[in-house]
């Protein structure tokens, strides 16, 4: 008889230790803050027939308003551990300051433009107590460059799709069973990417964008 109190008392003490999270389940959240956005590494190949070859180009940055809409569910795998899914988009846009392309450009500016960035990930979180939770963020991520050159050049603007990673780190609040708050930074790398613009000549334009962003918003978890 002791041995079945001493098996029933362990088995309720592990579904207490194992209780469901207040953060578990699927959830919707939509963020505004700051984001800044930089495109180095850049480069402009130009037609063989000019003898110019490939000429490094000036760097580029921007900042401005971010936003971004988000779903996704959490886990409970351990006393005080929850471990999420998600996907966010951004329906917001950057564009960077006027530069002129190349050293040796003149009248002849252009910018890029940041937009329709997207990201899927896995956010391991901790409960620092049962309203309060703290998470990173790890995984893949996407956003559309575009280089636009000023008219007077007669080049065509250049549309590239990045990809690369996210890595963030966030806190949530519950203020009541359902609704919460939220705070969140992130950092964004994406590889190389490259694109020819036609008009007076063809030339090929290369750069590597990266990005912060902080935002602030608030969540529903169903």
């Amino acid at each position: 008889m002791k041995k079945i109190y001493f098996i029933v008392a362990a088995s309720l003490i592990a579904t207490s230790a194992m209780a469901q999270s207040a953060f578990e389940g699927f959830y919707a959240q939509a963020g505004i803050g700051y984001e800044n956005d930089s495109l180095n590494s850049n480069s402009l190949g130009f037609p063989t027939s000019t003898g110019l070859g490939t000429i490094s180009a000036s760097s580029y940055s921007g900042s401005g308003f971010s936003g971004a809409l988000g779903l996704g569910y959490n886990l409970t795998v351990a006393p005080s551990w929850v471990i999420g899914v998600g996907a966010d988009y951004s329906p917001s846009s950057v564009t960077t300051s006027n530069q002129l392309p190349c050293n040796s450009c003149t009248g002849a500016y252009a910018n890029y433009k940041i937009n329709n960035r997207y990201s899927v990930y896995i956010t391991p979180g901790y409960e620092i107590d049962k309203d309060k939770l703290v998470y990173v963020k790890a995984g893949y991520s996407g956003e559309k460059v575009t280089w636009q050159p000023q008219a007077v050049t007669g080049q065509s603007n250049v549309s590239m799709n990045a990809s690369g990673f996210v890595a963030g780190l966030g806190y949530k609040q519950l203020i009541d069973k359902n609704l919460y708050v939220f705070g969140e930074g992130n950092y964004y790398s994406y590889s190389s990417v490259n694109g020819n613009s036609t008009g007076g000549q063809t030339l090929t334009v290369t750069t590597t964008p990266s990005a912060y962003q902080f935002l602030v918003g608030v969540g529903y978890k169903f």
